[in-house]
């Protein structure tokens, strides 16, 4: 059974979604809260496996909440729903290792497809707006990651570019992987490619 953590301030949309979810065999809403602020301190209580937010939340926003949530309680996944399908916020929300990213105008269905994913470790974001996250001319990367890919774009491996920067070979690899998901790529290789064809990696 996977455990779910629902934060959403319309009362009347955060009863369909509780109502909805209850309804999947697999997925048990555990808590609701209807601020962003009251997020953490929930899920602490609770220890949900996943943690569905809405973007536009009073008090905290969704996204800074994730962020919060992810450095407090690792192991909780978060999967953030929002009307608004700009780049800018989805590129806030893969900095915040947000799992999902879920328009209010998916089905049903999707949204429980995307709680399972996130909870099985998987990344799901909406394809149209990542492309479009990705083609507006701004980096997803986060300077680290951009300073690792550089490195393995000049042929340094896993363990030479973790001496480089001091750091362990697990991280590095950390990184490449979310370096790979971030830009949607195939591989380390692709991603490079990717890169370097948008001017990242200056």
């Amino acid at each position: 059974m996977i455990r779910i953590l629902l934060a959403e301030d319309v009362s009347m949309v955060r009863g369909a979604l509780v109502a909805l979810l209850n309804l999947e065999p697999d997925l048990e809403v555990v808590a609701e809260v209807d601020r962003g602020d009251a997020i953490l301190s929930a899920a602490l209580a609770v220890r949900p496996d996943v943690a569905v937010i809405d973007y536009d939340l009073p008090h905290t926003d969704g996204i800074t909440a994730a962020g919060q949530l992810h450095e407090r309680l690792p192991g909780c996944r978060t999967v953030i729903i929002t009307s608004l399908g700009k780049p800018g916020t989805l590129r806030r929300a893969l900095a915040q290792q947000v799992a999902g990213f879920v328009l209010k105008d998916s089905p049903a269905s999707y949204l429980a497809e995307v709680v399972r994913k996130a909870a099985a470790g998987e990344r799901v974001i909406d394809q149209q707006l990542a492309l479009s996250a990705f083609s507006d001319g701004e980096s997803p990367l986060t300077g680290r990651e951009t300073e690792i890919l550089r490195l393995a774009s000049q042929g340094a491996d896993a363990t030479e570019i973790a001496e480089a920067l001091h750091l362990s070979v697990g991280t590095v690899r950390n990184y490449l992987t979310s370096v790979v998901t971030k830009l949607n790529a195939r591989n380390r290789v692709d991603a490079v490619r990717i890169a370097a064809e948008s001017g990242w990696l200056m």
